[in-house]
């Protein structure tokens, strides 16, 4: 099955969406002046590993010709000025000082699904309403955004919906009622290392929880994100085929009546300088010079995303078994990675002797695709997994909880692109590992394995490749929708 090129039926009024290819003919002239009188309105998860994808899906949608508006929250607020080609509209989330800063994650989403409906709501209304601007198309809005189901259907407003994580994670969340029956969940710790028998090659402890626990609130995010996707007018993944082929399949599969369009990896559609920084974080752009002067393929790039936290000790033993390597090293030690404070072990730094630089955020697609890294030791999250594969770069997997275990698994076990850190954070497995994937033999196969993945990736967005012709039916599909708000509202 290609997926991407064989989607559902949408059941979303308006749609006269088919599985016509693409043709050079005067149809796409009419399809090209058909989408100058379209507006987008997409609304992303205040989070950065969900702002980002959100922001290229947009610059993506923008390049095809229709007209872009962002809606966002007040927590973790955009900036305007680094998309001056995006109208944006930021509505008040209510989140207290308190609630804001929680490091609780599912608090957090659970916060925001309830108390942005009615704010979101009369968001909407507005720029529905005004006839100044061009029709309204759709709704496009993060799956983890549940809310956004209801408000659309109250207004008639047709509803896209883009997992910014993985399909292979998504296809075992939607199967969690299952995964109850099965006795897989809730997790049993003297089973841990059991394989779950319907997700090859996952282990019970791949199952992408926190903690390995699921609360009422984790729980119900969990099903949000599956119905919220079945009661959607398509799914937008940002993967490939290749790389996610069968998860794809499976999803297609469950959810029959709702179109899939992988058109991952967004980032790959745009030349690397062009690209607006869309960070909540400020990028030091001083590893690039300390990369220059670096052997090639001999640096270990270490960073875990904007959102894990890690013991003092785990710390601690990480230092070592970076400094022990004798490999350079490029390190983001970003505020709140480590619970309480981030001591450096006494004269650590200075043993280094400049062979690694740290930084609390780095410019990550830039030194993913530089040529003196060679490994990157990341938490796999979705981007970081997507990034590293884009560029053929192995992984060393430390996932942290939810669907980044899942993540690990398939880049450890599935595409054999990385090393799991399975036996503990201890220095010197930290070592052995690091020298495994950089100087032995069993490093040099999982490289060659990264470059023949990086080169399937570097396929799909060019002309003919999936994901540039999923694209083309995701454009083709937005214009199938009739604009039915302003039609409701006018008679």
């Amino acid at each position: 099955m290609s997926v991407g090129r064989a989607y559902g039926p949408s059941k979303c009024m308006g749609s006269i969406y088919t599985n016509t290819r693409h043709d050079k003919s005067s149809k796409q002239v009419a399809v090209m002046e058909q989408r100058k009188d379209r507006r987008l309105i997409l609304f992303p998860l205040p989070l950065q590993g969900h702002i980002s994808p959100m922001l290229e899906l947009a610059n993506l949608l923008h390049l095809k010709g229709f007209s872009i508006t962002i809606i966002h929250t007040t927590f973790n607020s955009l900036n305007p000025s680094t998309h001056p080609h995006f109208t944006f509209h930021s509505i008040p989330d209510g989140l207290s000082e308190s609630e804001a800063s929680t490091k609780d994650l599912v608090l957090l989403l659970s916060l925001l699904n309830a108390k942005c409906v009615e704010p979101l709501r009369e968001c909407l209304s507005s720029l529905l309403s005004d006839v100044s601007e061009e029709p309204v198309a759709c709704l496009i809005s993060d799956v983890l955004h549940v809310f956004t189901e209801s408000v659309a259907h109250s207004l008639k407003l047709p509803r896209l919906v883009l997992r910014t994580g993985g399909a292979a994670s998504f296809a075992v969340f939607a199967a969690f009622p299952l995964l109850r029956e099965k006795g897989y969940l809730p997790i049993q710790e003297s089973r841990l290392e059991e394989p779950v028998t319907e997700f090859p090659p996952l282990k019970i402890k791949d199952l992408p929880l926190i903690n390995r626990c699921a609360s009422e609130d984790y729980n119900q995010l969990v099903a949000g994100l599956s119905n919220g996707a079945k009661a959607s007018c398509g799914l937008i993944f940002n993967t490939f085929e290749h790389l996610e082929q069968h998860a794809l399949a499976t999803i297609s599969q469950k959810i029959s009546n709702v179109p899939i369009f992988p058109i991952g990896p967004f980032h790959k559609f745009f030349p690397a300088a062009s690209s607006s920084s869309s960070g909540l974080l400020s990028e030091d752009q001083s590893c690039i010079p300390w990369l220059n002067t670096q052997a090639p393929k001999s640096v270990v790039y270490v960073s875990f995303g904007s959102l894990a936290a890690i013991k003092e000790a785990q710390f601690l033993e990480i230092a070592w078994g970076l400094a022990n390597s004798n490999q350079p090293f490029l390190w983001v030690v970003r505020p709140g990675l480590v619970h309480g404070s981030e001591p450096f072990p006494s004269g650590f730094v200075e043993s280094l002797n400049g062979r690694g630089h740290i930084v609390q955020w780095a410019p990550q697609k830039q030194v993913l695709a530089h040529p003196a890294v060679g490994a990157f030791w990341t938490h796999n999250g979705w981007n970081s997994t997507l990034e590293s594969v884009c560029e053929g770069v192995p992984m060393i997997c430390m996932p942290c909880f939810t669907d980044q275990l899942v993540n690990a698994r398939y880049a450890s076990d599935v595409w054999k692109v990385g090393l799991q850190l399975e036996d503990g954070m201890e220095r010197g497995m930290i070592e052995k590992t690091i020298r495994k994937l950089m100087v032995e033999k069993e490093g040099e196969e999982i490289r060659d394995r990264a470059l023949k993945l990086m080169e399937k990736a570097n396929l799909c967005f060019k002309q003919g490749g999936s994901s540039f012709q999923s694209l083309d039916g995701l454009v083709k599909h937005i214009l199938s929708l009739e604009p039915f708000v302003f039609q409701t509202q006018s008679q």
